[in-house]
């Protein structure tokens, strides 16, 4: 076998691999041999077909066959021989020139990563505490979900619930389907376009009200988007909302005995408990952004590509479930496309500084992030069984642990500043 490798930009490559014609007519004839004790044809006996006449019927085929054989058994030897490592799929392209099998493997390889400065990252790491007022708003949260409506025979305003019949029509086409009949919309609640809620304020029940709105430039119906509306709206009823007081029945709803200074302490640890959490994640980001901006790598367009595809996949599902057609999502791949490089370039990175550095995984970890995991499960010990019952769910949980431990690991020999953030700026989840 003969190697040749072309560099044909900084990532890509182009292998050629040359196998000897008498190594071809050596499998070809092993194979037609085995293939003459098999084959029936008119004439002859079983086993007693003439390699000629074997050769003559079956030869392309077995050659098909043997090159096929030849680039699987060729292609990993010539890389390991070269010290190339590939990033993703050969393109294979066979050649008919000269005796003997000849093909040319075309790949992209990993980037050569240098780690210079990975110890000395300027990362701020955000500061937060649970304060009385963030109980408070939660507290607050937990009454309005179970608010009660009452009609009133008054106009309508900010936070109440009106019941609606409209219609709605744009450049001349109705496209709400005739009119929309006992429709509820709480005042202020944004679950209309903007303005549309605006103009429900003031109206009694038995109103009528005609206006125009625009939808949003990003709405999700092309044929609406950015373009200017007429809605027709007939008021049916308006409710005014109560909140329930913080009594025993209150706290109880919620799985807790006791008093409100019970209640309250519940909802402290909770909220720490997600702050802690969320807090995690914004100084693992800020090391990501860090990392990001210092190690500069170029990607290959084959994992980049493939990062693409499982980024989209969801979108995909959800589109099969709601029977959409493919092209109905306008899904652009420049749209995912920086964000893929970002991944991609982290994860090359991250795990080059696994290996550099023989970062290994923590089991104690392991197991005490699944038992996390699992406490706000009834059963929180069949849960962790699932996990250690599947290597590839356990796997999972290894991978996720060990990027953690690497995070840790370069927060540890980084240049750190704290930041205070207030609750609810850390709870954030763009922030």
């Amino acid at each position: 076998m003969q190697v040749s490798v072309e560099k044909t930009s900084e990532l890509s490559r182009k292998m050629t691999v040359s196998v000897p014609e008498e190594v071809v007519q050596e499998k070809m004839a092993a194979r037609l041999k085995s293939l003459a004790r098999e084959v029936k044809i008119d004439g002859f006996r079983p086993g007693k077909v003439p390699q000629h006449v074997i050769k003559k019927m079956y030869g392309d085929r077995v050659r098909g066959e043997i090159a096929g054989d030849l680039v699987e058994t060729t292609y990993y030897k010539a890389l390991e021989e070269n010290d190339l490592r590939p990033a993703g799929y050969p393109h294979i392209h066979p050649s008919d020139e000269g005796e003997g099998f000849k093909y040319t493997a075309e790949f992209e390889v990993y980037p050569e990563i240098s780690l210079e400065g990975v110890e000395k990252l300027e990362v701020s790491r955000p500061v937060a505490v649970v304060q009385d007022v963030d109980v408070d708003d939660m507290i607050e949260k937990l009454r309005a979900q179970k608010k009660t409506w009452a009609v009133v025979e008054r106009a309508s305003q900010e936070q109440d619930r009106v019941t609606i019949s409209f219609s709605g029509e744009s450049e001349g086409e109705n496209f709400t389907d005739g009119k929309v009949e006992n429709y509820k919309v709480e005042i202020g609640a944004k679950q209309m376009i903007p303005g549309f809620e605006d103009n429900l304020i003031g109206l009694k029940a038995g109103d009528s009200k005609s206006f125009e709105v625009s939808f949003p430039e990003e709405y999700g119906n092309e044929k609406l988007a950015g373009k200017a509306a007429k809605f027709d709206v007939e008021m049916t009823s308006v409710e005014e909302s109560t909140l329930p007081e913080i009594d025993e029945a209150f706290i109880k709803a919620y799985g807790i005995e006791g008093s409100t200074d019970t209640f309250r302490e519940d909802i402290r640890s909770n909220l720490e408990s997600e702050l802690e959490q969320a807090l995690r994640n914004k100084l693992k980001n800020s090391v990501m952004n860090a990392l990001y901006e210092k190690i500069q790598i170029t990607v290959p367009n084959a994992l980049v590509d493939l990062e693409i595809e499982s980024m989209m996949k969801p979108y995909i599902e959800t589109a099969k479930r709601q029977k959409m057609k493919l092209e109905d999502l306008k899904l652009p791949r420049d749209a995912f496309e920086e964000q893929a490089k970002r991944r991609v370039a982290l994860g090359l990175i991250l795990s080059e500084i696994i290996h550099k550095n023989e970062i290994k995984v923590d089991d104690n970890k392991v197991r005490s992030t699944i038992e996390d995991m699992a406490k706000s499960y009834e059963r929180p010990s069949d849960v962790v069984e699932w996990y250690y019952s599947d290597k590839t769910r356990l796997n999972d949980v290894k991978q996720m642990v060990l990027e953690n431990q690497t995070i840790e690991w370069l927060v540890e020999r980084a240049k750190v500043s704290d930041e205070t953030v207030s609750f609810s700026d850390a709870m954030n989840k763009q922030g």
